[in-house]
């Protein structure tokens, strides 16, 4: 199967320049909230990676990585189904941690409200969020966001970490797919 970019993208939302400019400025923030803290930053797998590798190379506190991958997507899917599943738990203990959770994009809300659940379960001494990508208008469920990156249309969104069907996660900007086209998995 030959997977050719133009085939699905409709329009560049969020350039690479202007990406790498608002992660300057949220590391800015978040090192200037967590001074004497060391957050623990919790990635949330597979979309939040890239935008967790420049952020830290942006914060100027001391912090240290973990990682949850959490599903809500069926293999083609265009929206969340509402059922969320935790598919990889992290390997630290937060208990005491102040939890920087670190995420791609956030819509409806309800996989960012099952793991703050999660996480608030097992005693941390804060947990708050950051995302790249905040898709309000879809919103479902209220989620207090603590530092977000851009504020977006309810469009359909890839690159940057964000796939298509887990394609093009590599691109260094935010596309949005073209409507009406099929994805990978649907193609015969």
């Amino acid at each position: 199967m030959k997977l050719a970019l133009d085939e699905y993208l409709l329009e560049v939302l969020i350039p690479a320049e202007g990406l790498q400019a608002r992660i300057a400025e949220l590391g800015r923030e978040i090192s200037a909230d967590y001074v004497g803290k060391n957050p623990l930053l919790i990635c949330i797998l597979r979309g939040g990676v890239m935008f967790l590798t420049d952020l830290m190379r942006q914060l100027a506190v001391p912090h240290t990585l973990d990682f949850m991958a959490v599903s809500s997507y069926g293999a083609g899917a265009r929206e969340s189904t509402g059922s969320v599943r935790i598919l990889m738990d992290l390997a630290t203990d937060i208990e005491h941690r102040h939890v920087l959770i670190v995420e791609d994009i956030i819509d409806t809300g309800h996989t960012m409200h099952y793991i703050v659940q999660v996480l608030q379960a097992r005693g941390p001494a804060s947990v708050r969020i950051c995302t790249l990508l905040n898709k309000a208008e879809r919103r479902e469920v209220d989620v207090p966001i603590d530092y977000v990156g851009f504020d977006i249309p309810n469009k359909f969104v890839f690159g940057y970490g964000l796939d298509l069907d887990e394609y093009f996660r590599n691109l260094p900007f935010v596309g949005v797919v073209k409507p009406g086209v099929f994805l990978p998995s649907q193609r015969v």
